[in-house]
């Protein structure tokens, strides 16, 4: 990991997100930089959309390798670990190769990342200060997006830091529910603008906000049609414990902020984050009438699909943090030729002490209420969890 600046400006922070080579300068292919992340953890109970299940588990543990390929580009290659009962699923995260000297503020990066879009999704979840995603991630990027693809990038000359990019997947993740298995999806499924604008308030103080867009090309239900008997029923992607979205549309729109304050810059010692986001799906009903059965319509077409959530998380020592988060998912699930409503709302508090920049242990607590929300009811959750890192490890987001 690369050593811990504590004057680090919003402009130098968020521009080594963005070449995404902050500790690749020290790694080259003879000497790449590789590092394992273990995650372990007990929770209480089950909550809606979330990978970790009841009991003791192991949740994101990844073992990344990145280096400088040479003076032109830059790659990374993070596996991921995750069990799930008696299973354990190894996945492929992060594949892809970055270019390092484009001129005018360029960049392109392909293969397999994390998209940008919204302020969570590019960075990795052991960063995260409360042990899930917020239910809206959840929900609209299954916990968090990544997929194949490429991205072009483009850092502004400008006093205020100020970025914006385009991205093109294949977005089988992102791809609605086909109950019956026969439907033609799009290979290039989802499209995505972004732009970023950050800047510091005075010595102690920095900000960021974003807006993003994300279109989905295959996010629109399939309409129920009525079938045979014999006819095999098959998912084209199971939503259990997978990274799928579990709500799509066409059109996502996302907004999101944060701000930092740390005494006279010192990180170190004491800072406070204030961060959160807001996602608004629309067109995600059936088309019109010649794509449902026997020529039935949606009712009414139902409201947009909306989430968000707040975060602040406050370091008050070297070693203790503690966090609260509050969240909401409104979302719409089709039965028959009607919607239902569907809403969840997150209350998380979390503790973690830090015993080093590499070492976190946590509790925390999370109170869900959720108005017919896939069957779950209103209920309590403790989750304790371990998240260790092992060699060297790039370094964090702004």
């Amino acid at each position: 990991m690369t050593n811990f600046n504590p004057r680090m400006t919003v402009l130098a922070a968020a521009c080594a997100c963005v070449s995404t080579v902050a500790s690749a300068q020290d790694a080259t292919l003879s000497n790449p930089a590789i590092s394992a992340v273990l995650d372990g953890y007990y929770q209480s109970a089950e909550r809606p959309m979330a990978e970790r299940e009841e009991g003791f588990g192991l949740g994101h543990t990844e073992l990344a390798l990145s280096a400088s390929i040479d003076d032109l580009f830059y790659g990374k290659l993070t596996a991921v670990l995750e069990t799930h009962g008696s299973e354990t699923e190894v996945g492929l995260e992060e594949a892809f190769i970055q270019t390092l000297s484009m001129p005018a503020g360029f960049s392109v990066r392909a293969g397999r990342f994390l998209s940008d879009v919204g302020y969570l999704n590019n960075q990795h979840v052991h960063t995260d200060a409360f042990a899930d995603r917020p239910a809206v991630y959840r929900a609209f990027l299954g916990s968090h997006y990544f997929d194949d693809g490429a991205r072009l990038d483009y850092v502004a000359p400008t006093d205020l830091y100020w970025t914006m990019g385009v991205e093109a997947f294949k977005g089988e993740s992102m791809r609605a529910e086909d109950e019956h298995g026969e439907r033609e999806f799009d290979n290039i499924g989802v499209y995505t603008a972004y732009t970023k604008l950050g800047g510091d308030i005075g010595i102690s103080s920095s900000w960021q906000l974003g807006l993003s867009y994300l279109r989905n090309e295959n996010g629109r239900l399939t309409a129920h049609e009525a079938h045979d008997e014999d006819v095999v029923i098959e998912d084209s992607h199971d939503h259990s414990h997978s990274h799928s979205a579990m709500y799509t549309g066409e059109n996502t729109y996302m907004a999101d902020f944060v701000y930092k304050w740390a005494p006279k810059g010192n990180y170190k010692y004491q800072h406070l984050t204030l961060s959160g986001e807001y996602f608004q799906v629309s067109d995600f009903a059936p088309l019109a009438a010649h794509e449902l059965a026997d020529a039935h319509s949606v009712e009414h077409l139902p409201d947009d699909q909306t989430g968000w959530y707040v975060s602040s998380v406050y370091q008050f020592n070297p070693n203790w943090s503690a966090g609260l988060r509050y969240g909401r998912v409104d979302t719409q699930e089709l039965h028959d030729d009607h919607f239902h409503e569907q809403s969840l709302k997150e209350t998380e508090v979390s503790l973690a002490w830090h015993h080093s920049h590499f070492s976190t242990v946590r509790l925390q607590y999370t109170h869900q209420n959720g108005t017919n929300f896939d069957g779950i009811e209103d209920d309590n959750l403790i989750t304790l969890q371990y998240v260790m890192t092992l060699g060297a490890h790039s370094a964090h987001q702004f």
